[in-house]
């Protein structure tokens, strides 16, 4: 007999308080961090959900290995067990360590790229975006058609469009594009996953043109569920054996471990060109650390090599794709417009369909995720003209694509319970949401300016 009820497949050995707030402190927190949540204490948040990224919980057998870390400079045991590890998942013979995936961005885009270059990919996250772009690149987002539809239940909707990258090639030439990116799962877009048939025809597109092609793979395990309950032909392999069969289309992968790597800091840069892997671990030591350990400790590496394979057994990706469309399909029934369906690390809420009287320039996003916070104590992030949208030459203001919120769920943190309470919250923000406001920018930086801005509600 087969039951409804998904249970978290872990024991919870190990607690942290959560500090309750009122709606007064939460008003208070809130302006003294500008009202912007990145800038607000963790100590003030009560369920976050700002990003995926290095706020899993590790298990018991990871914090046993970190006791094996070996700290040689050179040489040591655990880069040998890192290394296994990462070579076995990717099929690639050079492995770089990094601290964390912006890190492997700086290196492979900033050698690859300079000015009159191009990149194109599904959709460039906010790092990919502001490494290629300060190396004196441009970045070009190439998601496939179906991506607009946020309603339609398209099972990929995370796809590159193969025809548009083929003009783009023939418009720019071969010789001026550094790298065709594909993200798996495509984080920008809604955290939407990217089918093999689409990797492979990407694939043979580069080829053809002599083209880098690199994987962008923090939440591969994550993409590779989606292609076994969604590409027939795949349900006989294990996840493991097929994202193994999607790093072997790629000539070099970056990887943020603080995702599917279920720690806490980590990355690498993977590629099979040998001249191109020489050039990078130039870099690797000037700016990270030496070549077998790079920004990483060796417990760090301990670690990464069991969360890279406990991330592909089968209860944990049931109960985390499971958990997050959990709080997507019901925040949805309730009239919270989000992407549909729901992808496989966050639940993305359309910002501008939920508060349509707010216009782009005055920050949807950005007031959603305060109305968030001030209802319940629940941080997130803006993905739309906060972390996208930018100026012309004319001073003309251009809005990103798209005014979404990322509900972004760390892995093993959160119960049942914990989401039901963020529906909760987002049961009293559609209440009042014909009360918001938008907001503002006082201040800010030059690259990635959603990180520190400072916002002043209108």
């Amino acid at each position: 007999m087969e039951f409804k009820t998904i249970i978290e497949p872990f024991r919870i050995k190990s607690v942290e308080p959560i500090r309750m707030t009122t709606p007064e402190e939460r008003a208070h927190y809130l302006h003294e961090a500008h009202h912007n949540p990145f800038l607000l204490p963790s100590d003030k948040v009560l369920i976050d959900l700002l990003t995926d990224s290095g706020t899993s919980a590790m298990s018991s057998r990871q914090w046993a290995a970190m006791m094996l870390g070996d700290e040689s400079y050179a040489g040591a045991k655990s880069w040998e067990r890192f290394f296994e590890e990462v070579n076995d998942l990717t099929g690639m013979p050079h492995i770089l360590p990094t601290h964390q995936g912006r890190a492997a961005e700086r290196i492979l885009y900033s050698h690859l790229g300079g000015t009159g270059k191009y990149f194109f990919s599904n959709t460039h996250f906010d790092t990919t975006r502001a490494n290629i772009e300060f190396s004196g690149s441009t970045a070009i987002d190439l998601p496939c058609p179906e991506a607009k539809d946020y309603d339609s239940d398209i099972p990929f909707k995370g796809n590159m469009d193969t025809q548009a990258l083929r003009e783009q090639i023939q418009k720019v030439k071969a010789k001026n594009v550094a790298a065709v990116i594909l993200t798996v799962t495509n984080n920008s877009g809604g955290g939407q996953p990217v089918s093999m048939a689409n990797a492979r025809e990407v694939a043979a597109i580069c080829k053809q043109h002599n083209v880098p092609f690199v994987l962008d793979c923090c939440r591969v395990a994550e993409n590779a569920y989606f292609i076994r309950h969604r590409e027939p032909e795949y349900e006989h392999l294990s996840y493991r054996e097929i994202a193994q069969e999607m790093f072997s289309l790629a000539d070099a992968a970056v990887m943020s471990i603080k995702k599917d790597g279920l720690v806490n800091m980590g990355g690498f840069l993977a590629l099979r060109n040998h001249a191109l892997a020489e050039a990078c671990t130039n870099l690797l030591i000037i700016t990270e650390g030496f070549a077998t350990y790079g920004g990483l400790s060796g417990r760090d590496m301990e670690a990464i090599a069991v969360g890279l394979e406990e991330v592909f057994e089968a209860d944990y990706l049931h109960y985390r794709i499971r958990s997050t469309a959990y709080l997507g399909e019901r925040i949805r029934a309730m009239g919270i417009p989000v992407i549909f369906p729901i992808g496989g690390h966050a639940v993305y809420v359309d910002a501008a369909r939920l508060y349509p009287h707010i216009p782009p320039h005055e920050f949807p996003g950005q007031a959603l995720v305060c109305d968030l916070y001030l209802a319940g104590g629940v941080r997130s992030v803006e993905v739309g003209s906060v972390m996208f949208g930018k100026y012309d030459a004319k001073g003309q203001f251009v809005a990103a694509p798209q005014e979404l919120v990322r509900l972004a769920l760390p892995r093993r943190v959160y119960t049942q319970s914990h989401l039901d309470y963020v529906i909760e919250v987002f049961g009293a923000v559609i209440q009042t949401r014909e009360q918001a406001r938008g907001y503002r920018i006082t201040h800010e930086p030059p690259f990635l300016r959603h990180f520190t801005a400072h916002f002043e509600r209108l």
